[in-house]
């Protein structure tokens, strides 16, 4: 069975989020193993300087890179990352649990990922030119993932 890891920053604060998010990793346990990882986000100034946000992007990839395991698939999610549709992305992920290869993804702070996770990364991906809640985007990414298993054993949830 894939390791499949999901590093996040931040912390889901609604009940219906937290919900959805234990639904999907209930649901993604027959194909994955999936391990959620929470970061705390370095707290910044209601106005911070590009500096000061450089200053937590660069601390934040240091804890993030800790945390993914090695030799994995990394795939960061960020603006500048390619668009796949569904059946895309099934195919990748696919792929690499054909191989045998672990996959993580990695979901950065509301200012973003710094270039190091980015430059680490394997694929930039992004699920929309849209912006979402920070916190929705997590329950977004773990359907799409779930979706991704359902398509490749040919189920009809994608339909």
């Amino acid at each position: 069975m894939i390791k499949v890891t999901v590093i996040a920053l931040g912390k889901l604060k609604e009940k219906y989020l937290r919900e959805a998010s234990q639904d999907y990793q209930k649901r993604l346990s027959r194909y994955c193993n999936l391990n959620l990882i929470e970061i705390e986000p370095v707290r910044l100034s209601e106005k911070p300087s590009k500096s000061e946000v450089d200053t937590a992007l660069k601390k934040e990839a240091e804890m993030i890179i800790k945390r993914i395991p090695s030799e994995n698939y990394i795939f960061s999610l960020c603006v500048e990352g390619k668009p796949l549709s569904s059946e895309e992305f099934a195919q990748k992920t696919g792929d690499l649990e054909n191989n045998g290869r672990g996959i993580t993804f990695v979901i950065g702070s509301s200012y973003g990922l710094h270039e190091s996770v980015k430059n680490l990364s394997n694929f930039k991906l992004s699920l929309s030119k849209m912006t979402f809640p920070h916190q929705l985007f997590r329950i977004m990414l773990l359907e799409q993932i779930y979706r991704s298993f359902k398509i490749n054993e040919g189920s009809t949830y994608h339909k």
